[in-house]
C-alpha cells in the first residue's frame, strides 16, 4: 500500500468527484484511477460507486476511510515533527545534576526552557559530580551541571556560584545578632548533610583552618532533611545559598554571617564532552545558563578573578 494511493482514496472521498481529487493532488484523472484500482486491488475490496453525481463511498468505502485519514495525518504529524528538529524546536535534551542543582536550580530553568520549547523531550539524570563526568563521556546525557572539577576528559563553562551560609531558626540567640565569630560554633551542635558531598569536605575544612570543633554534630543523607532539623531547632548547619533561599525569604531559616572564616563557595559548571556536536535543544539549553543567577535565588554570579 503506498502512500500516494491513500492520499489519492482520500481526496476522492472528501471531493466526490475524480477531476476535482485529480486537479488538488496534481495529477492526471487517468493517473488518480490507476491509483484508486491498485489500492482496491490490494485491499480485495470496492471502494467506491461510480454514478452520475460522482463517485460514492461503498460501506467497505465508509469504513476504511477514518483509518486512511488518521494515517495520513500521523504522516503529516511525523514530518512536521521533523521540520521543528532540524529547527531545534523539538528532538530530546538528556541533562545531568548534582543532586543540589536538579533540586533546587533546574527546576526553575526547565520552566523557561520548557515554555520556549515545549515540544522538545526531557530526560535528567542526578548523580554524585564524578558520576555525571561518567554519564557525559559515555554519550549517556548530552550536558552535566556539577561542581567544578579538574577532570581534563570535559570541558566546563561556569555557570554560577553556590555558598554555604550558615542558618539557623528564627528563636536561636544567633537569629538576632545577625554576626557572629566562627570560633563561636564550637558551642553548637552542627547538622551536616551528606558525607560523600564535596559540600561535607568544605564545612570541615573550613572548621579545621579555624582550629574549631563543633560540640556535637548530626549528620543527614539530604539537604531537605538537614533544613528540617534546623527549623526544629536541633542545630545549626551551613547549606548552599540556592537550597535556603526560599526559607530565608519567608522566615522560615535566618542566615547569619559568620567572620573569621574565609567564604565558602562552590563553582558550578556546565561540562560536556570535547568534539561532541551538541543537538540544537542541547544549545539553546545551554545559552540559558546564563541567566541562572537572575532566575535563581542564592545563585551568586561567577567571579572571574577565582
Amino acid at each position: 500500500m503506498q502512500l500516494s494511493q491513500v492520499e489519492a482514496f482520500v481526496e476522492v472521498a472528501r471531493e466526490g468527484r475524480l477531476g476535482r481529487a485529480a486537479t488538488n493532488l496534481f495529477v492526471t484523472q487517468p493517473a488518480l484511477t490507476a491509483r484508486l484500482k491498485a489500492l482496491e486491488a490490494e485491499l480485495g475490496q470496492s471502494l467506491f460507486v461510480r454514478s452520475r453525481r460522482g463517485m460514492a463511498l461503498t460501506d467497505a468505502g465508509r469504513s476504511f476511510l477514518p483509518y486512511a485519514e488518521r494515517a495520513l495525518e500521523s504522516l503529516r504529524s511525523g514530518a512536521d515533527l521533523l521540520g521543528d528538529v532540524g529547527r531545534g524546536t523539538a528532538g530530546e535534551l538528556s541533562i545531568g545534576a548534582a543532586p543540589a542543582v536538579s533540586t533546587y536550580v533546574l527546576p526553575a530553568l526547565l520552566d523557561r526552557f520548557v515554555r520556549e520549547y515545549p515540544r522538545v523531550r526531557l530526560l535528567v539524570r542526578t548523580g554524585h559530580s564524578e558520576e555525571i563526568v561518567e554519564l557525559v563521556m559515555r554519550s549517556e546525557v548530552q550536558l552535566g551541571l556539577v561542581r567544578e572539577l579538574r577532570d581534563p576528559r570535559v570541558e566546563s563553562r561556569p555557570i554560577y556560584e553556590d555558598e554555604l551560609v550558615l542558618v539557623v531558626n528564627a528563636q536561636h540567640a544567633y537569629a538576632t545578632r545577625g554576626i557572629v565569630p566562627l570560633e563561636w560554633l564550637a558551642g553548637e551542635r552542627l547538622i551536616f548533610f551528606d558525607r560523600t558531598s564535596s559540600y561535607f569536605d568544605l564545612t570541615n575544612a573550613i572548621f579545621r583552618e579555624a582550629g574549631v570543633t563543633p560540640r556535637g554534630a548530626i549528620e543527614l543523607d539530604n539537604i531537605d532533611a538537614a533544613k528540617k532539623m534546623v527549623q526544629q531547632g536541633l542545630g545549626v548547619a551551613l547549606l548552599p545559598n540556592t537550597a535556603v533561599a526560599d526559607e530565608i525569604a519567608r522566615g522560615a531559616l535566618v542566615r547569619v554571617t559568620l567572620t573569621g572564616g574565609r567564604p565558602i563557595r562552590r563553582r558550578i559548571v556546565a561540562i560536556s564532552r570535547p568534539g561532541a556536536e551538541l543537538s540544537r535543544p542541547a544549545l539553546a539549553f545551554r545559552a540559558l545558563l546564563a541567566g541562572i543567577p537572575d532566575l535563581v535565588p542564592g545563585a551568586g554570579r561567577v567571579d572571574p578573578r577565582r
